[in-house]
């Protein structure tokens, strides 16, 4: 299927589209200049996480990490700190891993090559097109979930728009449609317009100010385009872990991707877990004594109450114990600190949540405040 969008139909199209977004564009931190440090950052934070969760994140990076040498000169455990909460921590570590090549090939400058730019970690065909063409105005098109909205409903292109067949043609499409001499804009002009009007239920299309250019809506069809993806069924997955807490307060982190599939804690620190199926307690208490070595007949756990999380298509439910001790287990590739000191390390959102359970109860047990 070939566009519509062809010869002053298309010119047309450009110019509603690009004065609509230079008049109505949002106040974005990431579009207060074209340094393609900061929209590059962005995008990467901007990857399957909304704008509201990002904004506070990206100010305090910044602040932080002004620019991609002080990036590249960081200790990661920092880099992961900061990213901590916002999920999806390969991003962080690909972050820093092509901050580091950034400076160390070409200067400190983000490149301006296509080709240069998809060997830095992390960076996919679009985040390459998307920093070069907002931050450079190298003329290459942006495909992402907002764009290929739009491009479908423009055009009246049905069907799962994930399908191979149906993205190669939106990237086709997205290629033909593009304003060459104004790829930052036209880029950007596409992503607001999915964000903010062309969304993906009830769209806004009164204030469209190219719905008269767009088939979908001329036949009625802006709420069937694009079909609904089919989403995978959930997982229901049961992590039990253990805070262990000494009589001064302090508790015990570990790196153990043995315990679990490697996502839910991000291989960073975290309490002692472990995936159950039943008796959590049982089994958790097997574990502390074959990983920490700690006598299982000697162990008390205490049951605290449990918290949800979720990953992508897996439901977690989170059952937390408390587990007093004399004397805390030193282990290589572990951390002591005290439990109320939890923020001084990176750590995900579901040990934070495993946390907030114990922490509760630790201020009104004088045995255990420091």
């Amino acid at each position: 299927m070939k566009t519509h969008l062809t010869g002053r139909a298309l010119a047309n199209f450009q110019t509603l589209l690009l004065e609509w977004f230079r008049a109505h564009q949002r106040d974005l931190p990431w579009r207060a200049s074209r340094d393609p440090y900061r929209i590059w950052v962005a995008e990467v934070m901007l990857q399957q996480t909304r704008i509201a969760a990002v904004m506070p994140y990206y100010q305090r990076f910044l602040d932080r990490f002004p620019n991609v040498g002080s990036l590249a000169r960081a200790p990661q455990a920092e880099v992961l700190k900061l990213w901590s909460g916002l999920g999806y921590y390969s991003r962080a570590r690909n972050l820093h891993a092509a901050a580091k090549q950034i400076v160390a090939r070409y200067g400190a400058q983000f490149p301006r090559e296509m080709s240069a730019a998809l060997e830095l970690p992390g960076i996919g065909v679009y985040t390459a097109a998307a920093v070069l063409s907002i931050a450079y105005d190298v003329p290459l098109a942006v495909l992402d979930g907002n764009v290929a909205r739009v491009l479908a409903r423009i055009s009246a292109i049905g069907g799962d728009l994930r399908a191979p067949k149906t993205w190669s043609l939106l990237t086709s499409t997205a290629n033909r449609v593009l304003a060459r001499d104004a790829a930052s804009d036209w880029n950007q002009s596409l992503m607001e317009l999915g964000e903010v009007v062309c969304t993906p239920q009830s769209p806004r299309c009164g204030i469209c100010p190219v719905a008269h250019r767009c088939r979908a809506h001329a036949e009625g069809l802006v709420n069937e385009i694009p079909a609904p993806r089919r989403k995978r069924a959930p997982v229901h997955v049961k992590i039990a872990a253990a805070i262990l807490l000494d009589q001064r307060g302090c508790t015990l982190l570990v790196k153990d991707p043995g315990a679990h599939d490697g996502v839910l804690f991000s291989r960073m620190w975290q309490f002692p877990a472990i995936e159950v199926t039943h008796q959590p307690k049982a089994a958790l208490t097997a574990h502390l004594g074959a990983t920490l070595n700690l006598p299982a007949d000697a162990l008390a756990l205490e049951a605290l109450p449990a918290a949800h999380h979720g990953v992508t298509f897996r439901n977690i439910a989170l059952l937390p114990f408390l587990v007093r001790v004399h004397q805390l287990p030193k282990l290589p590739r572990a951390r002591i600190l005290p439990l109320a000191n939890l923020a001084k390390l990176p750590i995900s959102s579901a040990t934070r949540k495993i946390a907030a359970a114990a922490t509760a109860l630790v201020p009104k047990d004088s045995a255990i405040t420091r």
